[in-house]
C-alpha cells in the first residue's frame, strides 16, 4: 500500500479531519471532509473566499490531523494550488450538490495537495507507523 493510499484509508475512517494552518504567529484549525483522489494525488478543496485558503496560500505548510477510535494520523506538507478543468470536472461528478452550491453563489473552489508530505499514525500511547508521502 502507497503513502497515499495509507493517507487515504485513515481519512475515510475518520470522516472529518482538520485542517491546521497559521494566521500570522496564529494557529488555526477548522473541521474539513472534502478530499479526491485525482491521477494518484491526494487534493483537498474549499472556497477561495474562505480564510484557511487564504491562510494556506500565505504560509503553504500546513497539516491534516485525523481521528479514528482510539488512533490519530498527522500529515504535514507544502499546499500546492492547483488549477486543472480535469480535475475540476472530477470533483464535479463526485460532489455534485457541494460543486451545485458552489456555482449559485459564484463560488471557486480552491484545489490543493501536499508536497513533500510526512504522515504518522499513532495509538495514544505510541507510534504505530510513520511514512512518507
Amino acid at each position: 500500500m502507497t503513502g497515499i493510499e495509507k493517507v487515504v484509508e485513515f481519512l475515510d475512517k475518520a470522516k472529518t479531519f482538520y485542517f491546521l494552518t497559521t494566521d500570522g504567529d496564529q494557529p488555526r484549525g477548522r473541521p474539513f471532509g472534502f478530499k479526491i483522489v485525482y491521477e494518484g494525488k491526494l487534493y483537498f478543496g474549499c472556497g477561495t473566499f474562505k480564510n484557511v485558503f487564504k491562510q494556506l496560500v500565505a504560509n503553504p505548510r500546513v497539516e491534516v490531523l485525523a481521528v479514528s477510535g482510539m488512533d490519530f494520523m498527522r500529515y504535514d506538507g507544502k499546499a500546492v494550488v492547483v488549477k486543472d478543468e480535469g480535475l475540476l470536472a472530477a470533483v464535479r461528478a463526485a460532489n455534485a450538490n457541494l460543486m451545485g452550491m458552489y456555482d449559485k453563489n459564484g463560488w471557486e473552489m480552491g484545489l490543493f495537495y501536499l508536497e513533500g508530505g510526512h504522515a504518522e499514525i499513532h495509538g495514544m500511547m505510541e507510534l504505530k507507523e510513520e511514512f512518507d508521502v
